[in-house]
């Protein structure tokens, strides 16, 4: 079945970008994020979800975190950091909440599978996570048969965005363990309103 193959190939990929990632750039994202202010979260489609997901998270560490484009999102200052999410680093709307960000003298955190990307350009740390996002599609048959280069059994920027989700779930045990939180002080956090 494809359903085997896919599964097999999205878990086999996502282990090798999430182990691949420099742990440099690790060390300094978990620098920032304890030492700034505020921390603001952005993406967009499922990178937005997972960029969510990892804002409830720090929400649950204690941390003052806010994901961009909601309601009750503050203003951004220059001792806030903005974690920006994006497969391509070319979405437009998180270019130019980026660009805003960069303006007021914040931090920016790129997590992107393109380095040189225009979000690359614009952040003071940039996390790649290798993997295929909607960009990549190689539309010629032909070209692709030539160069070896098969499709790949998972659709648009799914291996980006799960590879992203499992790194920054990594990173909460990383800063439960920095901060001295347990699953208990987490769990204290979290919603009752349910």
């Amino acid at each position: 079945m494809i359903y085997d193959d896919a599964v097999n190939e999205i878990i086999s990929n996502v282990k090798n970008s999430t182990m691949d990632v420099d742990k440099n750039s690790v060390s300094k994202m978990l620098e920032i994020i304890q030492e700034v202010d505020k921390v603001f979260i952005t993406g967009l489609g499922r990178s937005g979800l997972v960029a969510k997901a990892f804002a409830m998270r720090l929400m649950h560490l204690g941390l003052t975190v806010y994901v961009v484009g909601e309601t009750i999102t503050p203003a951004i200052g220059p001792k806030d950091c903005l974690i920006a999410i994006s497969g391509s680093g070319e979405t437009s709307y998180i270019l130019s909440t980026t660009g805003i960000a960069h303006g007021i003298g914040s931090k920016i955190i790129a997590i992107t599978s393109y380095p040189d990307s225009n979000l690359g350009k614009k952040s003071d740390l940039i996390v790649e996570l290798k993997g295929r996002t909607k960009v990549d599609n190689e539309p010629d048959y032909i070209k692709r048969q030539i160069s070896g280069e098969h499709q790949t059994l998972s659709p648009l920027g799914t291996l980006f965005e799960v590879s992203a989700l499992i790194f920054l779930d990594s990173l909460i045990s990383q800063l439960m363990h920095d901060m001295g939180q347990t699953e208990k002080d987490l769990k204290a956090r979290h919603t009752v309103l349910e």
